[in-house]
């Protein structure tokens, strides 16, 4: 096997994406991480290194970069699963850690469960002392005071943005990363601060294995872009399912987005996949959906 690791950074529209080099500086980054730990470790430590990075940069939809739900509140999901195990642990509507994906991993592994959710799980990660969140951004504060006023001059001041909004800024962003080790071992993680404007309690796929995020001995997929579309549709699992069945990471890709499409319309969903040979591809029917792949010894290929 030939490890690989793969990032992506969102699916959304151009609107959403406008400092371009510094998304691919930290894609780059992300996979540099990923890499580094694969080398030594497994698939599921990449992915958990690579999505604790993006969590860390700021400039993603996730961890310290989350957006705010309608009434100024933070609350964040994530997902890993370990694809020779399937094993798989998750958080949703989470407030406490610096990296939900972290707390993720140790649900995963250390209890038997698959989700915890809000209060009892952030209290199981202040009692391991995991780093706490910083609180929101200053970036994340402005975008939610100026969608807020939008709301207010339409008289609705405490209705959420519709998707339909929501898509139109690009503020679907998500973070996700799959890997392949040299022992065949898959896995995939993703960690998001949900949809802008969202009522407080949503959460979306996230946390939601064979939604969000999925592996098993055939490959792993880790998606983006609107949550109640990727729920619905099971995005993952019908992606990886598809190698299972003999396609290629191209073709589960783009058939997934394409039968989605077909279902729910376009502009709401991305995805990147990798097989169990450590081939990966990526397919949106969004505008944009910035990602990358690194194998180690060689440098990141980045898409924008």
């Amino acid at each position: 096997m030939i490890p690989v690791v793969a990032v992506h950074g969102g699916a959304g529209s151009r609107r959403g994406w406008r400092n371009y080099d510094r998304v691919r500086k930290e894609l780059e980054a992300a996979l540099d991480e990923g890499v580094r730990a694969i080398r030594t470790g497994s698939a599921v430590d990449a992915v958990e290194a690579a999505v604790r990075y993006m969590e860390d940069s700021g400039i993603f939809n996730a961890g310290v970069g989350s957006v705010l739900d309608l009434k100024g509140g933070l609350s964040m999901d994530a997902g890993i699963m370990d694809g020779r195990s399937r094993r798989a642990g998750a958080v949703a509507a989470v407030e406490y850690p610096r990296n939900p994906v972290v707390l993720a991993r140790i649900v995963m592994e250390k209890t038997g469960h698959i989700i915890l959710a809000g209060r009892g799980a952030d209290e199981l990660a202040k009692k391991l002392s995991l780093p706490r969140h910083p609180g929101p951004s200053e970036r994340a504060i402005k975008r939610w005071k100026e969608l807020l006023e939008k709301v207010r001059e339409g008289g609705n001041t405490y209705y959420a943005l519709r998707y339909k909004e929501a898509k139109e800024l690009g503020l679907l962003d998500t973070v996700g990363a799959v890997a392949v080790d040299a022992d065949g071992g898959t896995a995939a993680a993703v960690s998001t601060g949900g949809v802008i404007m969202k009522f407080p309690g949503r959460v979306g796929d996230s946390p939601i294995p064979g939604a969000g995020f999925y592996a098993d001995r055939w490959g792993a997929a880790a998606a983006t872009g609107y949550g109640e579309v990727i729920i619905m549709s099971m995005a993952c699992l019908r992606a990886v399912e598809k190698l299972a069945s003999g396609s290629s990471p191209s073709e589960a890709a783009w058939l997934t987005v394409s039968s989605i499409t077909a279902l729910f319309g376009s502009g709401n969903v991305g995805i990147i996949v990798a097989d169990k040979y450590g081939r990966v591809a990526a397919a949106r029917n969004t505008e944009v959906m910035p990602w990358g792949y690194m194998r180690p010894g060689h440098r990141p290929t980045i898409y924008i």
